[in-house]
């Protein structure tokens, strides 16, 4: 790969396609299967030619033990299953920028253990501003039977965070809003930040044009809030959402350990046997 095919100075640019990249794929034979996670009134007004339309929002889960976890997995497994989504063909997934939504749909493929899933950096708002096709029609997926394994290292259960809070090779990455961070605006019986996280939104990801920032850039930013490539890394938000694209973010830029807390701080404020920090309780 030369630095023409890998622009931004990532470490893993595979994780992304450019719309160029996308547009000349589809036009050939073996064309990835493109997944549209935006709402569904916005598919029916228009989408990239040949997509499929699947709204994993608002699908979470607030109880990350063991059974409860395996249930939900074992549905958004079967999902994606239905949608035509298989492991002998490369996925493309978008929403309307380089958005949470088709990065948490990246991010169960990831887990999942698909060896191609892709996002499109920029997403369909990238696609339209370029005046590439845009289609009405609307296919009908064949679900593929795929029997989805599971790469646990991608992921984090409360009792996962829990035990690594004092690990000093773990950086716990908060990636909500000011307020969620630090607790005036409370989503969960309790508001505030798992104690000794670093709060980073997941909207600093993106440039200008809801496309990913360079490698250089992402590098600079975690680098310098102490979010090290050595150290293993446990991102939350609400519902891990916010927290797969942080999770996309530094897989991009070559971090190793990346896992998303999925239950994320629905599950952790609602818990009053989980220790919480506020501005209040912190050390400054």
């Amino acid at each position: 790969m030369t630095i023409h095919d890998n622009p931004k100075g990532y470490a893993n640019p595979d994780l992304l396609i450019s719309t160029e990249s996308l547009a000349e794929r589809l036009a050939t034979a073996g064309s990835p299967l493109l997944l549209d996670l935006r709402p569904a009134e916005q598919f029916a007004l228009g989408h990239i030619p040949g997509a499929v339309h699947l709204d994993l929002f608002g699908l979470s889960l607030i109880d990350t033990s063991p059974a409860p976890l395996a249930a939900f997995l074992w549905m958004i497994g079967h999902l994606l299953a239905s949608r035509g989504v298989e492991p002998n063909r490369a996925v493309v997934v978008y929403d309307e920028q380089s958005g949470i939504r088709a990065a948490r749909a990246f991010w169960f493929l990831e887990y999942f253990g698909h060896p191609e899933a892709r996002l499109l950096d920029g997403g369909f708002g990238a696609w339209q501003r370029e005046g590439r096709l845009v289609s009405l029609d609307v296919m009908t997926p064949r679900s593929s039977g795929w029997e989805v394994g599971a790469a646990a290292g991608r992921l984090a259960t409360w009792r996962d965070l829990r035990d690594r809070l004092d690990a000093p090779d773990v950086a716990v990455l908060d990636t909500r809003t000011d307020g969620e961070y630090v607790g005036t605006t409370v989503r969960a019986k309790r508001g505030g930040a798992v104690p000794g996280a670093v709060h980073i939104e997941w909207t600093r990801n993106l440039d200008d044009t809801g496309a990913f920032k360079s490698g250089g850039q992402l590098n600079q930013m975690y680098a310098e809030a102490g979010i090290t490539p050595e150290k293993e890394v446990v991102s939350y938000c609400q519902g891990g959402y916010r927290a797969a694209h942080s999770y996309l973010a530094l897989r991009l830029i070559g971090y190793p350990r990346v896992r998303n807390y999925i239950g994320s701080w629905k599950e952790w404020g609602d818990r009053e046997d989980l220790p919480i920090e506020t501005p209040e309780t912190r050390v400054r």
